[in-house]
């Protein structure tokens, strides 16, 4: 009786053993090393999904998510009226309604348009407006939430109703400040 010396597993005449030796790229050895599925031919593996906006995402992009929820909310109440003092959710002045929309997108601001701006501290200039960034005009005594393209989201004046705007001279001429909430 004959034994192996590498597995010391006895061996008779009878037995026969058949080795074939192939050439793998190390790209196929992976494969095949660790199925996980069975890819056809030339197929390449698919990207990972972009992690939803959440604990891996990168704090901008959390910001953005927060911003653009931040917008609908306040689209939603275009045409409420204008009152002074109110927060919402049928009535409000301009401090009101950035302050309900952000509440809604899950940031927290203080109630009136100065502490706002005192209170949040990334500061934006008039070239470097994105969406959901908050513009204070009048001397710092007005605030709106710029949507895009121009144009902000307010609760302008007794009388009014919320409204998106076109940043005009006016505003312009009358621009304090921005900043960008829930960074």
């Amino acid at each position: 009786m004959l034994t192996s010396s590498a597995f010391a597993v006895p061996v008779s005449a009878d037995d026969t053993v058949t080795v074939t030796v192939t050439k793998v790229t190390p790209a196929a050895a992976e494969r095949t090393a660790f199925p996980k599925k069975a890819l056809p031919k030339n197929a390449l593996p698919k990207k990972a999904a972009e992690p939803p906006v959440g604990a891996k995402s990168s704090r901008a992009a959390r910001q953005r998510a927060k911003a653009t929820r931040a917008v609908k909310v306040a689209k939603r109440h275009i045409g409420d009226p204008y009152r002074w003092g109110a927060t919402g959710p049928s009535a409000f002045d301009c401090s009101g309604l950035v302050q309900f929309a952000w509440r809604k997108a899950g940031v927290r601001l203080p109630r009136t348009t100065w502490s706002i701006r005192g209170a949040v501290p990334k500061k934006v200039s008039w070239r470097h407006l994105k969406a959901g960034d908050l513009i204070f005009t009048s001397g710092g005594g007005h605030v709106g939430m710029y949507v895009g393209n121009g144009k902000m989201i307010h609760a302008p004046r007794s009388g009014a109703r919320v409204r998106i705007d076109r940043l005009d001279s006016y505003r312009r001429r009358t621009f304090a400040g921005a900043v960008r909430p829930g960074t």
